[in-house]
């Protein structure tokens, strides 16, 4: 069945650097597109990153632009986002989800994609 498992989360302090994975299986990686999405806590699902099927081509939110990176490596059916300069209001469930050229760039409702991972937990603090 499909699946996007997502790894790599977890406690950092301020200033520091995580790395968040996001394996997929279960269908054909390579032909989607793919996005990073976090919620905080009470807040609403905002949009991170998207990255294009080839990986050369990206897009971030103002909020991540210039901290954090997305790539991808389709020989191991997994996108990753690393994350640099963090601070507490990245404090999130990250989420990786598969999208169609439909959907559109950036922002996204949450039934424009097509496949949803279960999320990490990011905690920044110190």
């Amino acid at each position: 069945q499909v699946q996007l498992v997502e790894s790599g989360g977890g406690l950092v302090q301020p200033g520091g650097s995580l790395r968040l994975s996001c394996a997929a299986s279960g269908f054909t990686f390579s032909g989607y597109l793919m996005s990073w999405v976090r919620q905080a806590p009470g807040k609403g699902l905002e949009w991170v990153s998207d990255i294009n099927r080839g990986g050369d081509t990206t897009y971030y939110a103002t909020s991540v632009l210039g901290r954090f990176t997305i790539s991808r490596d389709n020989a191991k059916n997994t996108v990753y986002l690393q994350m640099n300069s963090l601070n507490p209001e990245d404090t999130a469930v990250y989420y990786c989800a598969a999208w169609t050229p439909s959907a559109g760039w950036g922002p996204k409702a949450k039934n424009d994609y097509t496949y949803w991972g279960q999320g990490t937990q990011v905690t920044v603090s110190s």
